[in-house]
C-alpha cells in the first residue's frame, strides 16, 4: 500500500514540476477532434461522443479521464446537400462502390466542443475547448480543412494530503498550483474517401509554472503538445476494409511517442483492431454500430513497460451518438 501512495505521489509531484500532458487516447482514429480542431464539422450529421479511460487499473492514484466530444456542421447547403455522394436509405458507405462514386464536400464552417477532466494521484486536470474549422474542397475528391481551439485548462493539486518533511516547500503551494490558463490549438485536416493526413499543435498560449532551486517560478511559456497523424483505407474485398494508421506526439522535453493502428471493418456494421505504442503498451480494440444512431468502442491496453507487473491493464470505453443524422450513416466515412 505504502508503495501505491508512493508513486501516486510521485505522479503528482511530476506533474506539478513538469505540467500535465494532454491525456492520451488509444481510441484517437475514431475521435481524432480531441487531438485536431480541424475535426469539427467534417460529417454532415452532429457527432456526440462520451470517452472514460481508466489507465494501469488496479494501480492507486493511477490515472483516469473522461471526455466529452461534440462537432457539428453549419452551412445550409453542406447540411442540407448529399455531400457523403451516397443515398440517405441504406447504401453501404464502406463499400468500394461509394467510394468510387464520392465527392469532395461543399466549402462549408464547422464548431465543436471538447471538454475533458484527468486525475492522476493527487491533480486533477480540467480542459474546456471551442472548435471551429472552414472544409473547402481541392480536387473533386480531396478536401482541406483548417481549424482553432480556444477555451482554458485548470490544474487543482490537492497539497493537503501530500506529506512532506518541508512542508513550507513552496514547490506544494496551493496558489502557484491551483490556477486557470487559457489552451489555444490549431490544426490542418487533408483527407478523401481513401486517405487522411494531419497535423495539430495544442497549449500554444499561457504560462506554466515549475520549480527551480527549491523555488517556484513561472516560465511564459507551457509545454506546446504537437501530433502528426496518417492513415489509407484499402479494401479487401467489398465489404472488407483494412485501415492501417499512425500517430506521432511530442512534447517538449519528453521522448516522442509513436503509436501504430490497425483496424479492420466490416461494411458498416462492426470492426476489430489493433495499436501499438512505443515503450508503452500494446492493445486491442472492438467496436460496433447500432443503426443509424449508436456506436460503442472498447479497448484494453497491455503495458509493455516495467509498470506491467503491478496493473492489471488499461480500458477506455467511447459511446459515440448521431444526431440529426438524415442520410442514415451508420459509420464515419470521412473519419474512417
Amino acid at each position: 500500500m505504502k508503495f501505491f501512495y508512493n508513486l501516486a505521489l510521485l505522479i503528482s509531484l511530476g506533474m506539478i514540476s513538469y505540467a500535465q500532458e494532454v491525456p492520451r487516447s488509444t481510441q484517437y482514429i475514431f475521435n481524432n477532434i480531441l487531438l485536431n480542431p480541424a475535426l469539427a464539422g467534417i460529417d454532415n450529421y452532429t457527432d456526440l461522443k462520451l470517452g472514460y479511460r481508466k489507465q494501469w487499473s488496479g494501480l492507486e492514484g493511477a490515472p483516469s479521464t473522461q471526455y466529452l466530444s461534440l462537432s457539428t456542421a453549419i452551412g445550409e447547403e453542406f447540411i442540407r446537400s448529399n455531400v457523403n455522394s451516397f443515398s440517405g436509405a441504406g447504401n453501404n458507405p464502406m463499400s468500394r462502390s461509394q467510394v468510387n462514386n464520392f465527392s469532395a464536400a461543399e466549402p462549408h464552417h464547422g464548431i465543436g466542443l471538447v471538454a475533458m477532466t484527468d486525475k492522476a494521484g493527487l491533480i486533477r486536470q480540467t480542459s474546456v475547448n471551442g472548435t471551429y474549422a472552414y472544409h473547402l474542397g481541392l480536387t473533386t475528391e480531396v478536401n482541406l480543412s483548417l481549424g482553432i481551439s480556444a477555451g482554458f485548462n485548470s490544474i487543482n493539486i490537492d497539497v493537503r494530503r501530500i506529506i512532506a518533511d518541508e512542508s513550507g516547500d513552496p514547490l506544494f503551494s496551493a496558489n502557484n498550483n491551483n490556477r486557470i490558463r487559457p489552451d489555444v490549438g490549431a490544426g490542418i485536416w487533408l483527407y478523401s474517401p481513401r486517405f487522411f493526413v494531419g497535423a495539430s499543435a495544442k497549449q500554444l498560449l499561457g504560462s506554466t509554472t515549475i520549480a527551480e532551486s527549491n523555488q517556484v517560478k513561472t516560465s511564459p511559456y507551457q509545454k506546446t503538445a504537437f501530433y502528426a497523424t496518417a492513415g489509407y483505407k484499402i479494401f479487401l474485398d467489398e465489404d472488407i476494409a483494412m485501415i492501417p494508421s499512425t500517430l506521432i506526439s511530442y512534447w517538449a522535453n519528453s521522448p516522442a511517442a509513436f503509436d501504430a493502428n490497425l483496424k479492420f471493418a466490416y461494411q458498416d456494421k462492426f470492426w476489430v483492431g489493433s495499436s501499438f505504442r512505443n515503450n508503452d503498451s500494446f492493445s486491442l480494440l472492438a467496436g460496433f454500430n447500432i443503426a443509424s444512431l449508436v456506436n460503442l468502442s472498447y479497448s484494453y491496453d497491455v503495458n509493455t513497460s516495467g509498470l506491467r507487473s503491478v496493473n492489471n491493464g488499461t480500458h477506455e470505453i467511447v459511446l459515440g451518438i448521431l444526431l440529426n443524422n438524415r442520410y442514415q450513416v451508420s459509420c464515419p466515412s470521412r473519419q474512417f
